[in-house]
């Protein structure tokens, strides 16, 4: 159990962990929904090899933009492009570093499903079934009426009339089935291939120290995108409930009611100052608006060096006369 408390605190801290798992559970639906899927033929030259080419790469992206959509590289990215400068200058290596890690996600789950129909088989017989030379197998039907080309197209139909007691639409599919897995297995060989050699001639052509200024700052923009919605998420709350608060004072008849005092005043009113501190001042909805409107247009300049003035509070004590006492400013 604490495991896998472990294990949900590192995905819930970590944005890429959260985008990683994501994609991977994309991945495993995609299998999933593959093999549930019932594929059926239509066995006619004209459309077998477009209902499989169709089965090959509308699901791919579909699920291309899927994984793009549900990637949260994707809205920070978008907005580091689309803002304005402002006090902060932009950095196009930021940006083309978080497009990279949302194209590398995003691809997982189609490239997936090409492989795993290719592996399968049953795709790529429908589509090239037609292109195979009969020549090459024994027992072709000849006495059905048909040409070679439809019966080529029905050799995926296996329960055809036509095949009956005849081995060579499992020939024919045997075939085409070796070349659908020699494609996919090479495919899936090449890409281990890129993915090595980029990972071990990156480093000889790229600045490390720069790699890692990108990587710090497009993780600082994630952060900091989060943490102002959880910001804005708490001080709405606060704003709501003052202004509900306020509602109700107002209608309420001027009476006095005498009362003895309760114990949990105190506590409510140490509730309501941290209601006040994290309100920031801030009071009325046109001043939220133009907070909003300068985050947006105007975002603070990376530079904590500089602390916000905060009023603070002074005691002074007086006697009666007026005479300062004795004063902490």
């Amino acid at each position: 159990m604490e495991r896998l408390k472990l294990v949900l605190q590192y995905f819930q801290s970590n944005s890429e962990s959260i985008s990683n798992g994501i994609c991977i559970i994309l991945a495993l639906v995609s299998v999933k929904l593959y093999t549930s899927f019932d594929f059926n033929c239509p066995c006619l030259p004209q459309y077998n090899r477009l209902y499989s080419l169709g089965v090959m790469v509308v699901p791919p992206i579909i699920l291309f933009f899927l994984g793009v959509l549900i990637n949260r590289h994707t809205g920070v990215m978008m907005d580091e492009w689309m803002r304005p400068i402002g006090n902060r200058s932009k950095n196009p290596a930021v940006v083309k570093y978080l497009f990279s890690a949302m194209i590398q996600r995003a691809l997982l789950a189609p490239m997936v499903w090409i492989l795993v129909t290719l592996l399968d088989g049953k795709i790529f017989i429908c589509a090239f079934s037609v292109s195979v030379d009969p020549a090459l197998f024994s027992g072709m039907p000849n006495n059905t009426g048909l040409d070679v080309i439809k019966i080529m197209a029905k050799v995926p139909c296996k329960e055809d009339i036509i095949f009956r007691n005849i081995s060579f639409h499992k020939a024919v599919s045997r075939y085409v089935r070796c070349y659908s897995q020699a494609v996919g297995w090479s495919i899936l060989l090449f890409l281990i291939i890129l993915g090595a050699l980029a990972r071990l001639i990156k480093p000889c052509f790229d600045d490390h120290a720069t790699f890692l200024q990108t990587r710090y700052w497009s993780n600082y923009l994630d952060v900091e995108q989060k943490l102002f919605d959880e910001t804005c998420v708490l001080h709405a709350r606060d704003f709501a409930r003052k202004c509900v608060v306020q509602f109700f004072e107002d209608m309420r008849e001027d009476t006095i009611l005498r009362l003895p005092h309760p114990l949990f005043i105190t506590n409510h009113q140490e509730e309501w100052e941290d209601e006040e501190e994290r309100l920031h001042g801030i009071s009325k909805q046109e001043q939220v608006d133009q907070l909003l409107d300068k985050w947006y247009y105007n975002k603070p300049e990376l530079d904590v060096t500089r602390i916000a003035h905060r009023p603070r509070t002074s005691v002074t004590w007086e006697d009666r006369g007026g005479k300062t006492l004795y004063s902490d400013v």
